[in-house]
């Protein structure tokens, strides 16, 4: 489908994920430490664990002091793995394969795509609305707030463009004319009937 519009939500939950991932990580290398010199085999598994997990924290410390994206997944999931071979709490190598699994969804940005005939929101599950379903859209200062017709409201920052505020006084024009619309050609189809 193609959108007139698409205004992108920020993502707020981006450094909380990343300090989970961080705080995990560096509890796994000190685990996987522990467990190498308490063991009276020296055990390569624990060692690459930790050497590893430790490397992918250090990456990922180095990429954020340079403002770039990070992603805990790589290190989760050899963690994991090094978890299965521990004499305690294996089972964490589910919860971290699942958290591992799950970062990228939980760091994508909502879309939400504008068309003539509905509304989309590109989340985890698709959500589509009807013009109708909404009273009033508006986006300003960075703002896009979403008035539904059952008296909810979703006013969430938007990502930042470089874009001067025309498009903003655009945008709020053509979500007025669509509600408009819609709104008459609902309450026509109930006159008709």
């Amino acid at each position: 489908m193609v959108y007139q519009y698409v205004v992108t939500l920020k993502n707020q939950n981006n450094r909380y994920i990343d300090i989970l991932g961080l705080l995990l990580s560096i509890f796994s290398v000190v685990c996987f430490t522990l467990e190498l010199l308490r063991s009276s085999a020296v055990s390569l598994d624990y060692l690459i664990g930790a050497v590893a997990v430790l490397g992918f924290i250090v990456f990922n410390l180095i990429q954020q002091a340079k403002k770039q994206k990070v992603y805990y997944s790589r290190a989760l999931l050899l963690a994991g793995l090094v978890w299965m071979k521990m004499p305690y709490f294996s089972w964490l190598l589910f919860v971290f394969v699942m958290l591992a699994l799950l970062e990228y969804q939980a760091k994508y940005s909502i879309e939400i795509g504008f068309s003539d005939n509905e509304i989309v929101m590109n989340s985890l599950f698709k959500k589509r609305y009807n013009w109708t379903q909404f009273t009033n859209i508006v986006l300003k200062d960075g703002l896009i707030t979403l008035d539904f017709a059952n008296n909810h409201i979703l006013q969430r920052e938007v990502e930042d463009d470089e874009d001067d505020d025309a498009d903003e006084d655009e945008f709020n024009e053509y979500c007025h004319h669509q509600l408009s619309k819609h709104h008459s050609e609902t309450a026509n189809g109930k006159r008709q009937t």
